[in-house]
């Protein structure tokens, strides 16, 4: 059998949505959530599970460095030496200390960003990756719509508070998302704790996210804290049970204690009412005398009692969507050709087992034959053997 891959694959779930509708309210009024925007998103599928003004926006305060961390990542040079300027020097609010001069690896500075919440840091990346926060800030929007981001327009790399720096829950959460997709982000995402050593700062430093402290919730893989007095206290936490891995995403809550207990909430509601179906590696489906197949094992997220309906594209794609809802997934497929061999016709068949049997008696006998005139050509031999000892014994007395 020969296989020929048609067309070019594209990366899984290509297309994600779903309705702010998704849920009816009773829902929203059991959940009791405060903050005024948030989201649940499953990470592999991307398929969003429950959110409210997940589109409005809103700003993200600290959550920016989120951005920030995987576009240094994958821009930049992890090893590369950034010398630190009098602007990240002086930077407002949390820092890491920096010394103006001092030259720091970018991925310390990375480290510095996502897990003591440095501004410092952020400044320094931007100024090494970029020459300038502002000529970053251009980078950054560039690689954010790249990504997929709708409605992200940042001006710095801290999320200090500017009236255009804005951006919307669901963006913050497909950010996350795709930046969890990098090893070396999930690793640093994940640290609650870090030794630092600096020119004048020797310490070890926390994570901020109480989640992943203070307040541990069980299965927990990483977070990021912000707060300014424009934003309200905004979260983001990524967490895994199992198989079912997923991002929260709240805004504008009123206190701290607020948005953690509104993550806690929609976490319980995440692990609580989903679980995962797999659609297997091999899969097939068949379409206009075509046969595709799945390349790779898919997981979708579903609650109990929904439906998902499977259709193929005229590209040749696995697109889903589920009864009632908005959610639509786009899954690349792999066209299968198979070689054709026509069948002979049954009385062919026929005749032809029937040589093939007639064959084998024939090779039966052959061999039969075969032995049983060895066994009388060794016979006659034997017999001429003995007749011959025979003569010469005869000759022998006679002399």
């Amino acid at each position: 059998m020969k296989r020929i891959v048609m067309g070019l694959v594209i990366p899984f779930m290509l297309m994600l949505f779903v309705s702010t509708n998704a849920f009816a309210q009773e829902e929203e009024e059991k959940l009791g959530i405060e903050c005024e925007a948030y989201i649940i998103m499953e990470e592999n599928s991307g398929r969003v599970l429950y959110e409210k003004n997940a589109d409005v926006p809103a700003y993200p305060a600290s959550l920016t460095k989120v951005a920030t961390a995987i576009y240094a990542i994958e821009s930049g040079k992890l090893d590369e030496i950034a010398t630190v300027s009098e602007r990240a020097r002086n930077a407002d609010g949390t820092r890491v200390y920096l010394e103006e001069g001092e030259q720091v690896p970018l991925r310390k500075l990375v480290q510095g960003l996502l897990v003591n919440s440095g501004n410092d840091a952020g400044i320094a990346i931007a100024e090494h990756l970029h020459g300038s926060v502002e000529e970053y800030a251009n980078h950054l929007n560039l690689y954010l719509k790249d990504i997929g981001l709708e409605h992200t327009h940042f001006k710095n790399p801290h999320g200090l508070f500017d009236p255009d720096h804005v951006t919307t829950a669901k963006d913050l959460a497909k950010v996350t998302q795709y930046a969890m997709k990098n090893p070396e982000f999930r690793s640093i995402f994940a640290m609650r704790e870090l030794k630092w050593e600096g020119e004048s700062w020797n310490t070890t430093i926390f994570t901020h996210h109480k989640l992943m402290r203070e307040r541990p919730y069980e299965g927990v893989t990483g977070g990021k804290t912000g707060y300014v007095d424009e934003s309200g206290n905004t979260l983001i936490t990524t967490a895994k049970r199992g198989d079912l891995s997923v991002i929260v995403v709240v805004l504008k809550g009123p206190s701290s204690n607020t948005a953690y207990m509104d993550t806690v909430k929609l976490l319980d509601y995440a692990f609580g009412e989903f679980k995962l179906v797999e659609i297997p590696v091999g899969k097939e489906y068949k379409q206009n005398d075509l046969t595709y197949i799945t390349q790779e094992n898919y997981s979708i997220p579903v609650t109990d009692g929904e439906v998902i309906n499977e259709t193929i594209t005229a590209e040749g794609n696995l697109e889903l969507s589920i009864e009632n809802q908005n959610f639509m997934a786009t899954i690349p497929l792999v066209k299968e050709s198979k070689e054709i061999v026509q069948s002979p016709p049954p009385e062919k068949v026929a005749q032809s087992q029937t040589n093939e049997e007639e064959k084998e008696e024939e090779s039966v006998f052959t061999s039969i034959y075969l032995t049983i005139g060895l066994i009388l050509t060794l016979i006659a031999i034997f017999i001429m053997i003995m007749n011959v000892r025979k003569k010469r014994i005869k000759r022998s007395r006679s002399l």
